[in-house]
């Protein structure tokens, strides 16, 4: 859930993902690069908000390839194509198989860095609402249980509380941390004033 937003390159070029490394960590953005698609494919694990930098033409799969396999995979990475051979129908197909951006080499530093973060932002945003989504899917009783939670109740006196056994506050607890996709009490507290939810109020 805290995992930072990371920018994935690929491209077969060194000088290239060199440089585009060094914008990264002049921008202070995690990033990690790969040379090939299948490099990509063999280490990305889904999870952490980011976003892929991808070239079009590589040797073996190609980056429209890459896409391909990836909505196959049904990854929803968001995808920038950055090509020195970019055309109009490729740059087509791309954008309706669900690319973001289509730049051409040498992009401006500054114009790609700008992609990126509004696509992480965009990213952070349908986040924060799929979060505020299972909030609503909380039962009243397990609402009652995550606020005392928060305001850092043991599961002991919750029960004393709430006139229910200590067995039971356990059961409300992990459906709250399921349902909330929470992996520990920081994360809760983050989703809760993320989704403006009232400690005091239950609404």
């Amino acid at each position: 859930m805290n995992l930072e937003p990371c920018v994935f390159i690929v491209d077969d070029d060194f000088a290239v993902r060199d440089s585009l490394g060094q914008v990264m960590e002049a921008a202070g953005l995690a990033h990690q690069l790969f040379e090939s698609a299948e490099e990509f494919l063999e280490a990305y694990k889904p999870g952490p908000l980011g976003c892929l930098i991808l070239d079009l033409n590589m040797p073996n799969m190609t980056g429209e390839e890459l896409q391909l396999e990836l909505n196959r995979l049904n990854i929803k990475l968001p995808i920038i194509f950055l090509t020195a051979f970019g055309d109009i129908p490729t740059t087509v197909r791309a954008i309706k198989a669900g690319a973001i951006d289509f730049l051409t080499k040498p992009v401006a530093s500054k114009l790609l860095i700008e992609r990126i973060e509004t696509v992480l932002q965009q990213q952070s945003t349908i986040s924060e609402q799929g979060h505020c989504n299972r909030m609503m899917t909380l039962t009243a009783r397990e609402l009652d249980v995550m606020r005392l939670v928060i305001a850092g109740y043991s599961n002991k006196l919750i029960a004393r509380q709430l006139g229910i056994s200590h067995r039971t506050v356990e059961i409300h607890r992990a459906r709250v941390m399921e349902k909330t996709g929470s992996n520990n009490l920081l994360d809760l507290v983050r989703i809760c004033n993320e989704c403006q939810i009232s400690c005091n109020t239950g609404q």
